[in-house]
């Protein structure tokens, strides 16, 4: 049985709800509907092979889904969902027929974090539904803090979808399941982990859990798209001077990462699936702005996951 401190997990998501806490952010300004569409119209999927990372690793996009730069994807998740300022993006990964004003949209967030190596020789000696007992406890004991600085309690309700491991590919992926406060619709947390030489890249699906069979429908064709190129690959490690992480795969899935790259920015990324700020004020506007969006791409198109699964 691999488990690790129940004291850490309260820390850890203690101090990160204490720095949230600490300053409520003031409310923003509504952008027009014209600047909405502005920034609508310069989101412009890309298919095809990508570099990241000045050649760091490589997306194969197919047509079944497009790419958004990393401009485009600061546009996306900060001016039209209403994010707070967060760690950048190399990119994001979305659906064809993609349509940012619907609320069972979702797209996925790529990131590298220089981690370092991290050893997978734990993988089989974890019990998930240990890891997820001292998780909750964790969540449970941060929320006293939290609460009592007036803010509504954070729930991990439990998995999602459990952890996988593909020890030979060194890709993890799980899901969530949050609940936030008296929230009426649970928020979905999948993660994907693509494990390399200096660190791993870090796949984030943003949706609710309305989007999870979607989700979980294009997961396979997700994880076959995203590779590191030579030389930065898992087996490419030198142990004599490579970096090795301060944790292994299970520390990886509940948050280890926390501890070196800062409470907030961790938070940041675990909280952009409540999503969405912007959708709440282009109702109130009407259906004008959606119809445009429409309009801009062409029209209307069949979603990943609604009626077939996508291609392996």
């Amino acid at each position: 049985m691999h488990v690790l401190s129940l004291r850490w997990f309260a820390l850890l998501l203690g101090a990160a709800f204490l720095l949230v806490s600490a300053a409520p952010a003031q409310k923003a300004p509504q952008p027009s509907a014209d600047q909405i569409a502005k920034w609508l119209e310069s989101l412009q999927p890309k298919t095809g092979t990508i570099l990241l990372g000045s050649g760091l690793a490589t997306v194969k996009v197919p047509d079944s889904f497009g790419y958004l730069d990393a401009a485009q994807s600061h546009t996306l998740l900060e001016k039209i969902w209403g994010n707070p300022p967060g760690p950048d993006a190399l990119g994001m990964l979305v659906p064809k027929g993609f349509n940012p004003l619907s609320e069972d949209s979702w797209a996925v967030t790529i990131r590298f974090e220089p981690e370092g190596y991290v050893k997978d020789d734990d993988a089989e000696k974890i019990n998930y539904q240990d890891l997820l007992k001292q998780m909750q406890e964790g969540t449970r004991e941060a929320n006293k803090e939290r609460e009592a600085r007036g803010y509504p309690p954070l729930e991990l309700v439990g998995w999602a979808a459990p952890p996988r491991y593909d020890k030979a590919a060194k890709k993890l992926y799980w899901a969530k399941e949050l609940k936030f406060g008296g929230s009426t619709e649970h928020t979905l947390n999948y993660n994907i982990r693509i494990l390399g030489r200096r660190g791993y890249l870090v796949l984030n699906a943003i949706g609710g859990m309305s989007q999870l069979k979607n989700i979980e429908s294009a997961s396979p064709q997700l994880l076959a798209m995203v590779d590191f190129n030579e030389g930065h690959r898992y087996a490419d490690f030198n142990a004599s001077t490579d970096k090795i992480a301060e944790y292994g795969i299970a520390g990886l899935v509940a948050g280890g990462v926390a501890a070196k790259l800062g409470f907030f920015k961790w938070l940041w990324v675990a909280l952009l699936s409540m999503k969405k700020l912007l959708v709440m004020i282009v109702v109130a506007l009407g259906a004008g702005l959606v119809k445009l969006f429409s309009w801009l791409t062409g029209g209307s198109r069949r979603r990943i996951g609604e009626g077939e699964p996508p291609a392996a």
